[in-house]
């Protein structure tokens, strides 16, 4: 009868309480306004890259301890990582089907985005107090 039962089942059926985990407009929203910051403050790095090529230690670390300067990297840093960890997950996703090598590998992004934004806003708190 199990057997026989299976064979009735309709797509629905069977697709039900499999559903989606109720994340997906959250990741895409977040997706795109990550993707907007990004376009704002990849283009005032940009600049302000440019405007420090040929600088010297001192200057350079001077314009990153402006506070303008010193916030503005740091939010660079954290929209930069943040879109790319969901970005990366969302490769990740569509493309690692083994259930453990996918937590893994989630896992794995997640940890080196967090340490490199945490590396990131470190130096920049530190070149902004004045440490380095």
């Amino acid at each position: 009868m199990g057997a026989a039962e299976k064979n009735f089942r309709t797509p629905l059926k069977t697709a039900r309480g499999l559903g989606s985990s109720k994340q997906g407009l959250h990741h895409w929203i977040f997706q795109r306004v990550t993707a907007v910051a990004l376009v704002f403050l990849a283009s005032w790095f940009l600049i302000f890259v440019v405007g420090l090529v040929g600088a010297d230690y001192v200057t350079a670390t001077a314009a990153v301890a402006r506070p303008c300067n010193a916030i503005a990297l740091i939010a660079f840093l954290i929209a930069a990582l943040w879109h790319a960890q969901l970005g990366v997950q969302v490769v990740l996703e569509d493309y690692v089907h083994a259930p453990l090598l996918a937590v893994l590998s989630q896992l794995a992004v997640r940890f080196v985005c967090v340490l490199a934004a945490l590396a990131g806003i470190f130096a920049v708190v530190l070149i902004a107090l004045g440490r380095v």
